[in-house]
């Protein structure tokens, strides 16, 4: 028996597009397998849940789904709710709206909830995160750095994440909130991963190995500190100022891709890799 084929995985860098002219989130839609699908709003990493999820109640209602759930899970306890894990055993999409991805990591970290969320991906369901919840869908994420200072050792704050994507760190926001020191930090301590910064109304889809696709009219910042040459982080105090030499960056517009295993850009119409079938995403 053939097992299952795992469902995509899409970052958002938030502020996307919610009409029906979205490319983003028409793009995330057409990943659903089969219709008709329900859709389930985790909004977790919200202060304000009943207004995220209002918001993507009425784009995914445009969009067709057949029904849109809330997944209102705002705390350890919520977590453990069968009810809700009752609900998202009926969702084709999960979709991780944003906030505070701290609060993901620390609510759901553990919990049956995030092993539902596996089990479904796992089965076939798109799990898409935008913001916050695109952030913490990497093994290893930024959760805090104050960008217009982040170029200092210590100053960009780490902590696992929910572990969907591997090989990569995500930031979202990224052109609008000026975030790339961010990851020019992230890469001088950590140079085997691939730096992902997605600004407003820009996404990825991330296919096993990774290779990511961007979408979107917005921009995909591509950080690659893979070849870094020089990097005083270590012989810092903390607080310091830190010299990076040779960092490489790519722009990906919607169409281009990027291969974090192989370290090659995609141009728009070259022929895709072929994932192997145990690829990681």
């Amino acid at each position: 028996m053939t097992p299952p084929k795992s469902g995509a995985l899409i970052a958002i860098g938030g502020a996307e597009d919610r009409t029906t002219e979205s490319a983003v989130l028409k793009r995330v839609l057409d990943l659903v397998p089969g219709e008709p699908f329900d859709v389930g709003v985790i909004t977790t990493a919200s202060r304000y849940p009943a207004d995220a999820f209002s918001a993507y109640l009425h784009a995914f209602e445009a969009f067709g789904a057949r029904a849109v759930h809330h997944l209102d899970v705002p705390d350890r306890a919520a977590a453990h709710d069968p009810a809700q894990l009752a609900i998202l055993d009926a969702c084709g999409l999960i979709f991780i709206s944003g906030g505070d991805q701290l609060r993901l990591t620390n609510v759901l970290g553990g919990s049956p909830f995030l092993t539902a969320i596996r089990e479904r991906h796992a089965a076939g369901a798109v799990v898409a995160g935008t913001s916050a919840g695109a952030a913490a869908l990497t093994a290893t994420m930024i959760y805090d750095g104050d960008a217009a200072n982040a170029l200092r050792k210590g100053a960009v704050k780490m902590a696992a994440g929910l572990a969907f994507a591997r090989g990569i760190v995500i930031d979202s926001h990224f052109l609008e909130r000026g975030r790339f020191t961010r990851l020019m930090e992230v890469g001088t301590t950590n140079p085997e991963y691939v730096g992902v910064g997605i600004g407003e109304d820009a996404a990825v889809v991330i296919h096993p190995g990774p290779v990511l696709e961007a979408v979107g009219p917005g921009l995909v910042i591509v950080v690659d500190s893979s070849q870094l040459r020089h990097t005083n982080v270590v012989d810092l105090e903390v607080g310091e100022p830190v010299a990076v030499e040779h960092v490489i960056m790519h722009a990906l517009a919607s169409g281009y891709g990027y291969d974090v295993k192989r370290r090659a850009f995609i141009h728009a119409h070259d022929e895709w890799p072929v994932p192997h079938e145990d690829d990681p995403a």
